[in-house]
């Protein structure tokens, strides 16, 4: 297996790492998870920069970064809720978008289409697949995974600075479920339409 697939698979150990640093009842352990977060990030632009510039870009490189990209938003969003530090209705929404878009893009490939194919209107393909905003959108989710652990590590240790942050992170966390909201929606707009005509 190439090295871009290995820097994929790593991460949901280092998921599992971060998660049990959340839980633990030690403020140092809940800060550290802070940049663990932002090396959890870097890892998934990592291993798409090496995949490209070494050519080895693939069907499974790509099914397993987006299995990845998945089991990473899905649990740092719930695990925050359970924490209470943002509203279970991020996760919701972050999920059932997700789901959504997931089945529709799965019914592509039988009927000789990428996923990318399912978008006709140029502004649904700048919406999905730009990266002005696919960066912003991955930014916005590091600032507010990583706010909402250094948040929650400090209100731990006792500091002033825990619920002063508390806001900008829940904002940081509304920031990026609009760019995912905003992402999927041409999918599911535009979608149904094109199956149908590949359909006929």
């Amino acid at each position: 297996m190439v090295l871009a697939n290995w820097i994929t698979l790593s991460r949901i150990p280092l998921l599992g790492i971060i998660i049990v640093l959340l839980y633990l009842p030690s403020a140092t352990a809940r800060i550290i998870a802070a940049p663990l977060i932002l090396l959890l990030i870097l890892l998934d632009m990592l291993d798409g920069y090496l995949a490209r510039s070494r050519g080895e870009a693939s069907l499974l490189g790509s099914v397993l970064d987006i299995a990845a990209d998945r089991s990473v938003e899905y649990a740092l969003w719930v695990v925050f809720a359970h924490l209470h530090l943002i509203s279970v209705v991020i996760p919701l929404l972050v999920l059932v978008r997700g789901t959504f878009v997931d089945a529709i893009r799965s019914v592509a490939p039988a009927r000789g289409l990428k996923p990318f194919d399912l978008l006709r209107s140029p502004l649904g393909r700048f919406l999905v697949g730009s990266p002005w905003l696919r960066t912003p959108f991955a930014v916005a989710k590091a600032i507010a995974f990583a706010l909402l652990a250094l948040t929650y590590g400090l209100s731990t240790a006792g500091s002033p600075a825990g619920e002063t942050l508390l806001l900008p992170a829940q904002i940081a966390a509304w920031v990026a479920v609009a760019f995912c909201l905003a992402r999927g929606l041409p999918v599911l707009l535009e979608a149904p339409g094109v199956l149908r005509e590949s359909k006929e």
